[in-house]
């Protein structure tokens, strides 16, 4: 590649061609050489070298930080676990099982201490409602010859809480209603009264009304041998209620 030359009065000077000096490459081809574009092209590819030298220096660090790591699988997972680490998301896949563990049991407890104190409560309920009615009856007091936790032991379980009132339930398990008020529930007096007239053995629970004793039984019908004595010691009657309730 030469420049190209003309002869002027006897001088070579350079040919120009808009502006630009005409080379002659060695093939023979004639170029306008733009020395200015030149130059900005040679300064843009400068700067294009520095900026792809600063990001290499930049993997190269990056890359140092992970010298001695083969499994690259393993390393991103190891960061997927620092991300959720910082990211304060301290379940990771292998916890998720043990986390609900703890909660399940928390909740338990929690569910179980619920139902310890619902059980107290309805034992307290049952005590005061239901054993209460028994201390507190009328129809015991007036008409059974034994005391009224005897008559609680025999008849207790007739008697349930219902939305807060004692309801009483005869022996096929049918509520007890009131025949001085047909169509509503008897109330505990009433109630007891009818359970003790349905009772096989009620002659031996109830006042005597011209029998010799308070356990002797009415009319002199005929009994097997009894265990115990309604007029005996808490225990002796305790034992007859027994037998009475077994020979049913």
């Amino acid at each position: 590649m030469k420049l190209k030359t003309v002869e002027v009065d006897g001088k070579q000077y350079a040919e120009i061609q808009d502006g630009k000096p005409v080379y002659v490459e060695d093939d023979g081809k004639e170029v306008a050489f733009d020395a200015v574009g030149t130059r900005s092209t040679i300064t843009r590819l400068n700067a294009e070298a520095k900026s792809h030298r600063e990001r290499a220096d930049g993997f190269e660090k990056v890359a140092k930080a992970f010298e001695g790591i083969d499994d690259a699988a393993a390393a991103k997972k190891a960061l997927e676990t620092v991300a959720n680490l910082d990211a304060k998301k301290l379940v990771d896949a292998g916890e998720i099982e043990k986390v609900k563990g703890e909660i399940s049991k928390a909740f338990q407890a929690q569910l179980d201490e619920a139902n310890g104190k619902a059980q107290t409560l309805e034992q307290q309920l049952y005590s005061e409602k239901i054993g209460g009615s028994f201390a507190r009856s009328q129809f015991i007091a007036e008409k059974m010859a034994i005391p009224a936790d005897m008559v609680q032991a025999a008849f207790g379980s007739n008697f349930k809480i219902e939305d807060g009132k004692v309801v009483a339930y005869d022996g096929q398990g049918q509520k007890v209603f009131s025949r001085a008020r047909p169509g509503e529930l008897a109330d505990f007096n009433e109630a007891l009264e009818t359970l003790v007239s349905q009772y096989p053995h009620r002659d031996h629970i109830l006042k005597s009304s011209g029998a010799n004793g308070g356990g002797a039984p009415n009319g002199g019908s005929q009994n097997k041998p009894m265990k115990g004595s309604f007029g005996g010691s808490k225990a002796e009657r305790l034992e007859a209620i027994k037998g009475l309730t077994a020979s049913e």
